[in-house]
C-alpha cells in the first residue's frame, strides 16, 4: 500500500486552519525521553509537542520512539535538533522528524546551512537514504524523494544579539520556514543572564516577531509564564511554547511533597 507523509508543522499555520483554531498555537518541550511521557502529553491534545534533542538526554532511538506513540495522536511533533550540523538534521530527518528546529542561528550563512541541510540535491545537501528508512517508509512512499521537501518545516532559533541583529537577512533566506525565539540565551547574549523578561529583550524578541510576520514566516517564542506567553501572542506570535514535562512533574511533585510531608500536616490513622 502506497503511503503519504504526515502533516508538518506549517500545517497548523494555513489559513483555514488558523481560523478554526482562532488563536495561537500552544506546546510544550518534551524532555524526559520517555515514550510514556511522550503518549501522556500527546493525549492531552497540545497543538504541538516540541522533542527536545538539544538540551536534554535523548538518543536517536528514544526521538524515533516519541515520534510513533505520538502519531496515534493529533499532537504535531516537533524535534530541536542538538546542532545545526548537516549530518546530525540529516539523522533525524530519516527517522521520521518532519518539523525541526535548529537552534543557535548566528548570520544568514548559519541559516543557509540549515535550509539546505533538509533539502535534497540539487536544492540542498541531505544525503539520500530514505528507503532504508522512517521518512520514507522503508520504501513505501512511492514519491518521497521529489515530494519531501514540501512535507519538511524548517523553523530556526533566533538566540542571541548577533541574530537579532542580522534578522532581516535571515529572513530573506529562501526555505526557512519559520522562527522560534529562545528569551533565555538571547537575554544572556544582551548582557541580561536569568532575566528573560528584560524590557530590552522583550522588546528586541517582539521587534523579531514583527519581522517575521511581514517575511510571511511563522514566528514562536518560548514564554513558560503565562502573563508573558499572552504579551507575545498579543505581539503577535503565531505559536508559545508554554511548558516542559520534566518541569510541569517537577512543580507537581513539589507541590505534593509541601501537602503531605509538612510538620503541620495532619493524617489520620486508619
Amino acid at each position: 500500500m502506497a503511503l503519504v507523509p504526515r502533516p508538518s508543522f506549517k500545517t497548523l499555520f494555513t489559513d483555514a486552519a488558523q481560523q478554526d483554531r482562532n488563536r495561537a498555537a500552544a506546546g510544550m518541550f518534551l524532555s524526559s525521553g520517555d515514550a510514556t511521557v511522550a503518549e501522556i502529553a500527546a493525549g492531552a491534545d497540545m497543538d504541538y509537542l516540541l522533542i527536545d534533542a538539544e538540551h536534554s538526554p535523548l538518543s536517536l532511538e528514544s526521538v524515533q520512539a516519541q515520534l510513533r506513540v505520538i502519531a496515534g495522536y493529533s499532537s504535531i511533533p516537533v524535534v530541536r535538533v542538538p546542532e545545526n550540523d548537516s549530518r546530525i538534521i540529516k539523522q533525524f530527518l530519516d527517522l521520521g522528524a518532519q518539523s525541526l528546529i535548529i537552534p543557535m542561528i548566528f548570520t544568514p550563512e548559519d541559516a543557509a546551512k540549515a535550509a539546505a541541510a533538509v533539502a535534497y540535491p540539487s536544492e540542498g545537501t541531505r544525503g539520500i537514504g530514505s528507503a532504508l528508512a522512517r521518512s520514507g517508509a522503508w520504501g513505501r512512499y512511492p514519491e518521497y524523494l521529489t515530494t519531501a521537501r514540501d512535507t519538511i518545516t524548517l523553523i530556526i532559533q533566533i538566540e542571541t544579539a548577533e541574530a537579532v541583529e542580522h534578522i532581516d537577512d535571515i529572513l530573506a533566506i529562501e526555505g526557512i520556514d519559520g522562527i522560534f525565539i529562545g528569551p533565555s540565551d538571547l537575554s544572556a547574549s544582551m548582557g541580561y543572564l536569568g532575566q528573560q523578561n528584560h524590557p530590552d529583550v522583550v522588546k528586541a524578541a517582539k521587534d523579531v516577531i514583527a519581522k517575521a510576520t511581514a517575511a510571511g514566516k511563522i514566528a514562536g517564542v518560548n514564554a513558560f509564564n503565562p502573563d508573558q506567553a499572552a504579551d507575545y501572542v498579543a505581539a503577535g506570535a503565531d505559536f508559545v511554547n508554554v511548558g516542559a514535562d520534566v518541569a510541569l512533574l517537577a512543580r507537581a511533585t513539589e507541590q505534593l511533597a509541601a501537602k503531605w510531608t509538612s510538620t503541620e500536616t495532619e493524617t489520620t490513622s486508619y
